[in-house]
């Protein structure tokens, strides 16, 4: 064993002794064990093809419904660029999705068809990520009609949300510069923001897998993604308000797409924080061998995702007979087996 290593190991064995360090080493590494930032990708580019006709389809419909209430029609699509704070103002502008606020018959119909794509990408991403952290085979996901169907049912909770945000910042508004209404401002929109992750990873985890699983890591990534929107919106306000046209149409796109993509990391590492928990999936090894036993039920875990007909099973061992330096212990080495659950049914 080199210094190094064993410098390594020393750490190694701090974290496994300290359990809200070896929890946290836990999420990440299974976050790596998923391959959880392609999946975080994924969504963030169907997200960004899903945002341009989502807005373009909203403005044309509040201009074919409110043709008489500009005013409210403002407010609305600005609540719903407010969930965007870095790239909002830059969409709302004169060369952004305003550009787009004509209301043909043809442009409706193309920006409905690109939604449709864009949004049941995002959706289907979404859920194949969930099933994916939860480790989840694809003998037992939902198929391709429920699927379809929480697809749906996710876009709506999605238009709720920004029903919800418009008529908070409503009444943030009509309050003025009060300080007791900003504050129930804030909270209502946290609150909402909880609510909403709440409600999404219902509906985008299989349902094998219990609510009360899915509650920590939903109120977890709701408190982010509000702390997200504030350090966007205090960048734009104080340190990029001068920079905008500088930086320019190009620049927001690229904002854009790093906002979501972090926005989509957020998340997923929130939902491996619920895996983690009701798993027990801690504490993991850093450098192997030896596995801990989290190591190899998380290893199971993902050797069994192989399963993809009810009639196939996929069994995992484990050569338990080695030492750390790598080298077999002798003959009495043996092999363990370890059984991958399914996930929590309820």
């Amino acid at each position: 064993m080199n210094p190094v290593e064993r410098v390594i190991r020393r750490l190694d064995a701090f974290q496994q002794g300290r359990p809200p360090l070896a929890f946290l080493v836990a999420v990440i590494k299974k976050f790596g064990d998923d391959s959880a930032g392609s999946l975080a990708a994924l969504i963030a580019y169907y997200g960004f093809l899903a945002l341009f006709p989502l807005l373009l389809v909203l403005i044309t419909v509040l201009g074919l419904v409110f043709a008489n209430d500009p005013g409210f029609q403002h407010r609305v699509v600005n609540s719903a660029l407010s969930q965007f704070p870095i790239v909002g103002n830059q969409l709302a502008g004169p060369h952004g999705v305003h550009s787009l606020r004509a209301g043909s018959v043809a442009g409706l119909a193309i920006g409905l068809l690109v939604l449709i794509w864009g949004s049941l990408g995002v959706t289907q991403a979404a859920q194949r990520a969930m099933a994916e952290v939860w480790n989840i085979p694809p003998v037992d996901r939902p198929g391709f009609v429920p699927r379809m169907i929480r697809s749906v049912a996710f876009v709506g909770v999605l238009g709720l949300d920004v029903v919800v945000i418009t008529v908070v910042a409503g009444f943030a508004s009509f309050g003025g510069h009060s300080v007791g209404v900003r504050v129930a401002a804030v909270i209502v929109s946290l609150v909402a923001d909880v609510g909403l992750y709440v409600v999404a990873f219902r509906i985008l985890t299989p349902p094998s897998i219990s609510r009360r699983a899915l509650l920590p890591g939903a109120v977890i990534a709701g408190v982010a993604w509000a702390m997200l929107q504030y350090v966007g919106s205090y960048l734009v306000g104080h340190q990029l308000r001068h920079s905008s046209q500088v930086y320019g149409y190009f620049a927001s796109i690229l904002g854009l797409i790093g906002f979501l993509y972090l926005a989509s990391q957020i998340t997923l590492y929130a939902a491996e924080l619920n895996v983690v928990r009701a798993r027990r999936l801690y504490p993991r090894s850093i450098v192997q061998p030896p596995l801990t036993p989290a190591d190899q039920r998380v290893l199971a875990d993902i050797a069994k995702v192989g399963e993809r007909r009810p009639e196939q099973r996929v069994e995992v061992e484990f050569d338990t007979g080695r030492s750390p330096a790598g080298e077999a212990a002798g003959p009495a080495a043996t092999s363990g087996t370890v059984d991958a659950g399914r996930g929590e049914r309820g």
